[in-house]
């Protein structure tokens, strides 16, 4: 099936794939954007796994001042390659990554990195207000671990939702595989600070 340039260009748009990936992909469809662009992720997605153990010994450093110097944040970002590290697209993934740790101010890079101190206090909290909501006593693990995952989604960098998303359903480490996909390298959030005066 021809391919017409336009739909190449809105698909290349959405998804930040390649041309010949997005041409491929809709042929391979029959033109349907929607299916092209599940696709693309699907294939994206793959990628990125086989990337992820690579070593990440390149990358860049970020910097983010905001509120005249009343909130600060240092991000490091890391890629495989000096070349990857300076490309524009790199440079303005760490970028983003800075302005988000400063909008969102996680505690914590992954849910594995929370104490299991904290995770039992909050798990208490949880089932108190489980067992005050009135529901029936089976249902309230099931509340608990809901509370839970939406407290992982708030104090973890990378489950939580990229503050820049307009539509607000990108989360951060979606945000990090789509970015494997387009520059071929795996590429790791390695830690952050976030400096707030007074704080």
């Amino acid at each position: 099936m021809a391919v017409g340039t336009e739909a190449v260009k809105v698909l290349r748009e959405k998804t930040g794939a390649g041309i010949m990936d997005c041409k491929k992909a809709l042929a391979e469809v029959g033109g349907d954007l929607e299916k092209a662009i599940d696709l693309l992720r699907q294939k994206g997605l793959a990628t990125a796994a086989r990337k992820a153990a690579r070593a990440t010994n390149e990358g860049l450093i970020g910097s983010y001042i905001h509120a005249g110097g009343k909130i600060g944040v240092l991000v490091e970002v890391s890629c495989e390659t000096d070349f990857v590290a300076r490309t524009d697209e790199f440079k303005v993934l760490v970028k983003d990554l800075s302005i988000h740790v400063a909008a969102a101010n996680p505690l914590y890079l992954r849910r594995e990195e929370v104490p299991p101190s904290l995770i039992e206090k909050e798990r208490e909290i949880y089932r108190a207000q489980a067992q005050e909501s009135g529901k029936p006593e089976k249902v309230w693990e099931k509340i608990v671990d809901g509370k839970l995952e939406k407290f992982y989604e708030d104090v973890c960098l990378l489950e939580q939702v990229f503050v820049r998303d307009e539509e607000g359903k990108l989360r951060v480490q979606t945000l990090i595989t789509q970015a494997v996909a387009r520059l071929g390298e795996n590429i790791a959030i390695r830690r952050f600070v976030r400096y707030q005066l007074g704080g």
